[in-house]
């Protein structure tokens, strides 16, 4: 019995020795913890230097005047492991797990991450990439396994986020919406994006103080101000008529084997910038926006620029439109130089009225020659007084400024007036050319083009952006409404240059414009097609110019064949914009949503409608549909007329 419970004793002691010699390892770590490891971490943190970095401001967002999303920040996750950082418990505990989550969102499986992720800590190795460019959602998964849900400083996960900018629209309307980055220490402020950077849209970084304690690891130990995001812009771009501009823009580059293309399209009233497409011609013969030829180059505008002279001509009361002119067999010489009609022979005795709307290039060399030619410079001074020799001023950076010579300055010469009153010696922007047209269709007053509708912040409107006058009438307004009457004219009579393009259910007035470039030398003659004009011709809504550079001329030069149908196929496409229905009746419509019963209605063709107008028909029909893309209807999977009852899906494509 004595000799048992001596054993028991025993026994009790070794274990009692052993729980004191535990409880003492485990104090000896935490102390070692607390104040050796701690103080380590401290000393090395204390002996870096501090360093002052930046807290990132969100980037404000771009949208269009529609709503679609034009431009935005988003952030991107990369990630990476350091084994070393965690307590051997802690990674002796969790190795496993963690291998196990890696796994499932990489192609390594369980075993290969187990073997690695110990390889490496046995081997020193301080960093194990894990993923790159992982979304929030698929951060915040990963941030959530096993050792990484820990402090970075106990477990051991790193991670970096990084910002990119993305734009929806990919190519379109591209050199509009710009960009706004730093290259080398410069600012490149570009399109929408550059021109509202700063006071705007990038708000204002904050900084903090930071230690770097290990690889990768920093720790904030002052916030010394907070950021401050970036407001969101509304743009004046409208999604679906730049889509229509774009589209239209690009099949007529495409069919003409072109070198570049511009198409804008304004609102009349207030000079909100609807659409602007840029297309230039690459080396993989595929067009691309790489420049914004429309705001930041100029070209010499051929006969669209006789809007112009024939204000100048009716406002200087050098001719009206009844005055007749002739030059025999087509031909107007000065200095021995001679003008040409494009017509063979020419037009013989001509109005002014006829003159301007065949397009008549000897009457207004006559015109302009023979009236101001012993004072060159009223003429100039009549074209200065518009502000034609002057930028618009525009929000976006790198406006070209027009050239509009003066009596005397260099290039001038005695060939200069009657080249001018055609639009040669005399270089615009299209941008420029447009406000024009523009202020014609506005009754004379000229608006500076505006790219932003408002500012909003957290969804509500901060700040809208008004109309900008910047001359309120450019011409009398006889001098306009006779311009006006012409401009339809060129569209409308039987022998204008654009009646090949009129249309009874579109009305729209313009000028079509053929200039030649390089033609001084035979081999290198080239072409500018180009249309300039607005739409409806009635209380016009907006105005529209195409500018289309080297058409192959061994096809189609003349404006009103290669730009024309450009201008006139945008028309058409912003028109059913509006809450019309092109097919579809009212009485389909009624007839749909009345309580019919299923198996004699018959479905209606949705062509031409807007996608609230076919959900409000479809959500009354007992069928499934689906709709895809964005702006009317252009195609129906069921063609119309089938009865509804043998229907079981409908699909509906918009664009």
């Amino acid at each position: 019995m004595k000799e048992s419970e001596r054993n028991i004793n025993t026994r009790l002691l070794l274990l009692m020795a052993v729980l004191i010699l535990s409880g003492l390892a485990i104090v000896y770590k935490l102390v070692r913890f607390q104040f050796v490891e701690t103080g380590e971490l401290e000393r090395t943190a204390r002996y870096t230097p501090v360093q002052t970095k930046p807290i990132k401001a969100r980037r404000g967002r771009v949208y269009s005047q529609d709503g679609a999303l034009l431009a935005v920040s988003v952030s991107h996750y990369n990630m990476s492991f350091d084994p070393l950082v965690a307590n051997e418990r802690l990674f002796n505990r969790h190795k496993y797990a963690l291998a196990d989550s890696l796994s499932k969102i990489t192609s390594l499986n369980k075993g290969q991450w187990l073997s690695k992720i110990e390889t490496a800590r046995k081997n020193g190795n301080q960093h194990i990439a894990i993923a790159q460019n992982l979304t929030h959602a698929e951060f915040k998964r990963v941030k959530n396994f096993p050792l990484f849900n820990l402090e970075r400083l106990a477990g051991g996960f790193i991670w970096k986020r990084e910002t990119h900018r993305v734009y929806p629209f990919n190519q379109m309307a591209r050199r509009l919406i710009g960009r706004y980055e730093i290259r080398d220490n410069e600012e490149y402020m570009l399109g929408i994006e550059g021109a509202f950077h700063h006071d705007i849209l990038a708000g204002k970084d904050g900084s903090q103080k930071v230690h770097s304690l290990q690889t990768n690891i920093t720790k904030t130990i002052e916030v010394i101000s907070n950021s401050t995001d970036g407001l969101d812009l509304i743009s004046t771009i409208n999604s679906n008529i730049q889509d229509a501009t774009h589209q239209a823009l690009l099949n007529a580059v495409e069919k003409h084997q072109a070198e570049r293309g511009v198409a804008i399209v304004m609102e009349v009233k207030t000079g909100a910038v609807r659409a602007m497409s840029n297309l230039n011609l690459q080396k993989d013969d595929r067009y691309k926006e790489d420049f914004n030829y429309a705001i930041n180059s100029r070209y010499e505008p051929g006969s669209t620029f006789k809007l112009i002279s024939l204000l100048a001509a009716l406002e200087d009361r050098i001719a009206d439109t009844s005055k007749v002119f002739h030059a025999p067999y087509g031909k107007y010489t000065v200095y021995g130089k001679h003008v040409n009609d494009s017509k063979l022979g020419g037009y013989g005795p001509i109005s002014l009225a006829k003159a301007f709307t065949v397009s008549s290039n000897t009457a207004f060399a006559e015109m302009i020659h023979q009236g101001y030619k012993n004072r060159p410079e009223q003429f100039v001074n009549r074209l200065y007084s518009m502000q034609m020799n002057q930028k618009l001023g525009i929000d976006i950076k790198g406006e070209t400024k027009p050239i509009v010579r003066y009596p005397g300055d260099v290039g001038w010469s005695g060939l200069s007036l009657p080249w001018m009153s055609f639009g040669y010696e005399i270089q615009l922007t299209p941008l420029q050319m447009l406000s024009y047209y523009n202020a014609v269709a506005n009754d004379g007053e000229l608006v500076r083009p505006l790219f932003a509708e408002a500012v909003q912040k957290a969804g509500q409107i901060v700040k809208s952006f008004e109309k900008e006058i910047i001359h309120p009438s450019i011409a009398s307004k006889k001098s306009i409404r006779i311009a006006q009457q012409l401009l339809r004219d060129v569209v409308e009579k039987s022998y204008g240059t654009a009646n090949k393009l009129s249309d009874s259910r579109l009305t729209f007035a313009g000028k079509t414009g053929t200039s030649q470039i390089n033609y001084s030398v035979d081999d290198e003659l080239n072409y500018v097609s180009s249309f300039a004009g607005y739409f409806p011709a009635e209380n016009p809504k907006y105005s529209c110019i195409v500018v289309i550079d080297k058409p192959d001329k061994s096809r189609q030069i003349y404006g009103a064949d290669v730009a024309g149908p450009v201008f006139k196929s945008i028309a058409q496409n912003v028109l059913t914009e509006t809450p019309y229905i092109s097919e579809i009746s009212i009485a389909q419509i009624e007839n749909v949503l009345s309580p019919t019963e299923a198996d004699q209605l018959k479905l209606p063709s949705f062509i031409g409608m807007k996608k609230s107008d076919v959900s409000a028909v479809l959500n009354h029909l007992d069928i499934e549909f689906q709709i895809q893309g964005q702006g009317i209807v252009t195609e129906q999977s069921q063609k119309a007329g089938t009865p509804i009852a043998q229907i079981d899906n409908l699909q509906l494509i918009m664009s």
